[in-house]
């Protein structure tokens, strides 16, 4: 289970840091923070690691998602957050991480500005069983299919992340 009293770094509308406030505060009174994301893809660029997220997140949990990730801390710079959520998440480390995409992610409940990443990676992959249930590697046809089927509930902020992704064309390099 998710630390809901875990200190978390509040931003502005503007995308400033300005406070802290525990997680479980911060998502049930809508308010403003910073969370990164880090697409995991192949060494060919020909793959991407999907997982399921565990029931017990306190958002968009059971949803499938491709971006491991989470929210900043206190004081903690983007670069920083995605190294260690990509660690904590799926054990990925000591390899660099390309920015690829900031924007303002708003469904009227969840708030937060949002620092995209990817990596290209080929080594193990190991689950934080509290975060991720499942994972495996998807071509980019099988990611499009699991986005268009209506019964996969896929994440809705990763669910907008992965698709600027795609039609940013970035997915081709």
């Amino acid at each position: 289970m998710q630390d809901a009293d875990e200190p978390v770094a509040r931003y502005d509308a503007a995308g400033h840091e300005i406070g802290v406030a525990p997680r479980g505060v911060v998502y049930r009174d809508g308010l403003w923070h910073a969370s990164t994301g880090v697409l995991v893809r192949s060494g060919d660029g020909e793959r991407v690691y999907l997982h399921r997220r565990s029931t017990e997140k306190l958002i968009f949990p059971g949803c499938y998602d491709c971006w491991a990730g989470g929210v900043l801390g206190p004081g903690e710079l983007p670069d920083a957050a995605a190294v260690r959520e990509l660690d904590e998440e799926l054990g990925v480390r000591g390899v660099p991480l390309t920015p690829i995409d900031r924007f303002a992610y708003d469904d009227g409940s969840v708030r937060y500005h949002v620092f995209l990443y990817e990596v290209r990676w080929d080594g193990p992959i190991h689950h934080q069983p509290e975060e991720v249930v499942w994972g495996g590697w998807v071509t980019l046809p099988e990611l499009r299919a699991v986005l268009a089927d209506p019964d996969r509930p896929f994440a809705p902020d990763g669910r907008i992340g992965v698709r600027r992704w795609l039609d940013s064309g970035r997915s081709e390099e």
